[in-house]
């Protein structure tokens, strides 16, 4: 659709040259060896460990293993995880090299990369703060830059210094193009002066975004786009826009059909398709990809568990909560919270008083979670009455039998998914 020539295949692609180095060799061996060791000690998915491994052994193996293959990178507060998979499912012929579970700091890279050593294309998910790295290591070919919020406040801070990082790391280490979201001012700003396809992809959470990177001023954000009200930046002109479940380039006009919910998900689908676009594939065709699926890594699963009917949904910030309370919206099913503080999910919580929680005031709601008690406050100054629960189990009693929603953020959906998984 684009007036570009298509991103090809490097040279030779997905073949791995015979002369490496004597340490990528061993590397490649001893991160293999030591991910099907985690994994039949059921220690987790194991490639994060045998990624740690190898890059211990040759710290260049990231850049050696991606310099055969089209490289797409996918970073942004919310909705990498998705958009990563909407991509990689697209990809016609043999699967691409991609961190599916989510693992997406250098070693879960490095260990995706090993994965599938002959793969032509990577689809990788990126953290925001692994940014600079992954320009300056694996030379993507597209950048996919999808928003900015407060996410994990004790490791990335605030997100303008994250943005600063960005634009830094850009200008240094250009891709061949970068799909970045245009209604993000973030985002545009951090693109700087890169080649960029801008999407249309809408921002539910504009608090973080308020204020001008360029000038100071206040950013208004209208139904038409945002615009500084103090210096002329303002939304840019995108070739490639959402309008409700339908995406439009040019004339060209196509409902995307998904079964995912929610208009986040939308958002990530669009973004998916500028980069498919990108990479000279038929978005009709990705589309079509796209219609059975209707969980991804747990998000959106519905399990039977103690005769309650469990939709799970992550949550692991402000914007992430705002999305699926939105999503939730529709129907007046109880609600049960999980909630923790460990490193994954970043240690300084405090960001939950600017969820709007008064959103299920009206519900059935149940805390769970080592930090049960800080969102049981939290829910009473927004005049929710909930209850704590001790375990998933005691939660489920309390709700009683039926359908209900889990909404948990990052360490405690993975304790749910678990917990769900053994069905005790």
């Amino acid at each position: 659709m684009g007036s570009y020539a298509p991103i090809a295949p490097r040279p030779e692609c997905g073949a791995v040259p015979s002369t490496r180095s004597a340490a990528h060799r061993l590397a490649r061996f001893g991160g293999r060896t030591a991910t099907l060791l985690s994994r039949a000690a059921r220690l987790g998915e194991g490639s994060v460990v045998g990624g740690a491994l190898a890059q211990r052994i040759d710290p260049q193996i990231a850049g050696e293993l991606a310099e055969d293959m089209r490289v797409v990178a996918v970073s942004g507060t919310n909705g990498k995880t998705t958009t990563t998979r909407l991509i990689a499912d697209a990809m016609p012929g043999s699967p691409p090299a991609t961190n599916r579970t989510g693992a997406n700091l250098a070693n879960g890279v490095v260990g995706a990369l090993m994965g599938r050593p002959h793969a032509t294309t990577a689809v990788l998910e990126i953290d925001e703060a692994v940014v600079p790295w992954a320009l300056e290591t694996l030379r993507p070919d597209v950048l996919v830059l999808l928003n900015l919020s407060r996410d994990q406040l004790d490791r990335m801070h605030e997100v303008s210094a994250l943005a600063d990082r960005w634009r830094a790391a850009i200008a240094e280490n250009p891709p061949r193009v970068v799909v970045a979201n245009a209604d993000d001012p973030l985002v545009v700003y951090a693109v700087g002066d890169a080649d960029v396809t801008w999407v249309a992809a809408g921002l539910s959470w504009t608090t973080d975004a308020a204020t001008c990177l360029w000038c100071g001023g206040v950013i208004d954000f209208a139904t038409t786009g945002w615009h500084c009200s103090q210096c002329d930046r303002r939304r840019p002109v995108c070739g490639i826009t959402l309008d409700g479940d339908v995406v439009e380039v040019g004339s060209w006009r196509r409902d995307l059909g998904l079964a995912l919910p929610g208009r986040s998900v939308r958002a990530n689908a669009v973004m998916a398709l500028a980069a498919i676009d990108q990479l000279g594939l038929p978005m009709a065709d990705a589309i079509d990809s796209w219609s059975g699926l209707r969980s991804v890594e747990g998000r959106y699963e519905v399990s039977t568990y103690c005769q309650t009917e469990m939709r799970l949904h992550l949550a692991k910030n402000p914007a992430g909560w705002r999305d699926t309370l939105d999503v939730i919206g529709a129907d007046s099913l109880p609600v049960i919270l999980a909630f923790n503080a460990r490193a994954e999910d970043g240690r300084d919580p405090s960001w939950i008083w600017d969820v709007p929680f008064d959103q299920i005031r009206y519900r059935t709601v149940v805390c769970l979670g080592e930090r049960s008690s800080d969102l049981a406050v939290r829910l009473a100054h927004a005049d929710v009455d909930a209850r704590e629960a001790t375990s998933l189990r005691d939660a489920a009693a309390i709700v009683g039998p039926g359908s209900v929603h889990l909404i948990a953020n990052y360490s405690a959906f993975q304790q749910a998914r678990a917990t769900l998984a053994r069905g005790r």
